[in-house]
């Protein structure tokens, strides 16, 4: 195979290579002869089906099945050959000549002498104590609570339902009648301002408030605007908890309704949490001695760019999500993100330029485990793992995530380190 590679920059290369005719012909003849065998066409006895058919049906696909793997073979070993280090996908193109392909990428850059051992890493602990059970037990007691109406004042946690109507440049919203909502004050279901004003208020009570809305506000027509807002409490409830009896035990699934195998339960659920929060924290240190100690270094610009624009679609995708007006994106948008994304691209080139240096291999184990603790987050645990295991895009995702985490580890345990030690909430608290 001919094989040559020129700089296009200091970090982009282009490297054109040919693909070997005689080997394409060689596997696509094997393919067709291979289905002739096999086809059973409407017409024709099983095995029997002229060439001509075959090609004709079969060929198209076939030949583009064949230049598809050939294709990336090619290009793989061309890279090995010539000892490059890709960063981002390859664009490939066809060149002059039927068999001849250009292929455009970006490289690796040379970080020199990645030494871990002189970074200094803060390494968080924390452990999941009874108090914590004890509060994790009043959240699902909150959960599960129940209104009972009074005639007070409403007050922090009460539940008030409502209607409203309001007044924006000097337009009615709605025109006519209100519009009926409930709230738990404290929730911030609604706008914070409109709960706080109810506060103090009880059932027949009305007030109207003066609320400003960011620009970005769900409504529209409120979207930046100082609006008249009034309110018309109608009932006013206070929560009541349930007991922690074996009904409301067995309501989370413990079958027993034992009081000391749901703490365990939750405990278990806590260190799994724990654990992922621990982790987070771990890789966002690590990733900020890394940036620190190799900022001088030149990032791949497209892969940057690339990363950037990825960065500002999900913001996008989040806000609409949240029900925010996000008007007309600015094609531009994702210059804001170009920082974040060096730095982004910069600690994923150095945990894959450590992995390689030191041969580090992914543990089979430690995917598994992984994936049976994703899976128990669930009611059916063992589908959700047959779901990882029957999709690969899934499979990827774990395990380059795993990776990740073991060169993280791997990185926290030979640098500098000291233990700072957290309480639960604060552990999670990202």
């Amino acid at each position: 195979m001919q094989v040559s590679v020129e700089s296009l920059g200091n970090l982009e290369r282009r490297l054109t290579f040919t693909l070997p005719t005689d080997r394409y012909e060689s596997v696509v003849g094997g393919r067709l002869k291979e289905i002739q065998r096999g086809a059973n066409l409407k017409g024709f006895r099983k095995g029997k089906v002229p060439a001509s058919v075959i090609e004709q049906r079969f060929g198209p696909q076939v030949r583009a099945e064949v230049m598809d793997g050939l294709l990336r073979e090619s290009f793989g070993n061309a890279v090995r050959d010539n000892a490059l280090q890709i960063a981002g996908n390859p664009q490939i193109v066809p060149g002059e000549g039927e068999m001849n392909f250009v292929a455009t990428f970006e490289v690796v850059p040379d970080f020199g002498d990645v030494d871990v051992a002189k970074l200094n890493v803060v390494r968080n602990t924390a452990d999941v104590t009874d108090a914590d059970i004890d509060t994790m037990l009043e959240n699902l007691r909150m959960q599960r609570r129940t209104w009972n109406k009074v005639e007070r004042e409403a007050k922090e946690g009460d539940l008030v339902g409502l209607e409203t109507f309001s007044v924006v440049d000097g337009e009615r919203l709605p025109a006519e009648g209100t519009e009926r909502g409930a709230t738990a004050i404290g929730s911030n279901v609604m706008f914070p301002a409109i709960e706080a004003a109810l506060a103090g208020m009880k059932a027949g009570d009305e007030k109207t408030v003066d609320v400003d809305f960011p620009a970005d506000w769900r409504v529209p027509q409120f979207a930046g605007k100082k609006v008249a807002v009034t309110l018309q409490v109608k009932e006013v409830s206070e929560p009541v908890l349930p007991d922690v009896d074996a009904a409301f035990i067995k309501s989370f699934g413990v079958k027993s309704g034992d009081a000391e195998q749901f703490r365990k339960d939750i405990r278990s659920n806590l260190e799994r949490e724990l654990k992922g929060a621990l982790m987070t924290r771990l890789r966002r240190e690590v990733g900020e001695q890394l940036i620190a100690a190799y900022a001088h270094v030149e990032m791949p610009p497209k892969l940057v760019e690339g990363e950037a624009r990825g960065m500002a679609a999900q913001v996008v995708e989040q806000a609409q999500r949240a029900g925010r007006n996000v008007g007309d994106v600015p094609a531009d948008m994702y210059q804001n993100y170009l920082d974040a994304a060096r730095k982004r691209v910069l600690v994923g080139l150095l945990v894959g330029e450590v992995a390689r240096r030191n041969e580090l291999r992914l543990d089979p184990k430690r995917v598994t485990e992984t994936l049976q603790l994703i899976a128990s987050t669930y009611e059916e645990p063992q589908q959700v793992i047959e779901l990882y295991r029957n999709d690969q895009q899934l499979m990827a995702g774990l395990q380059n995530r795993v990776m990740e985490e073991q060169v993280i580890d791997w990185i926290a345990e030979r640098a500098q380190h000291t233990e700072q030690p957290l309480s639960f909430s604060e552990a999670i608290r990202q």
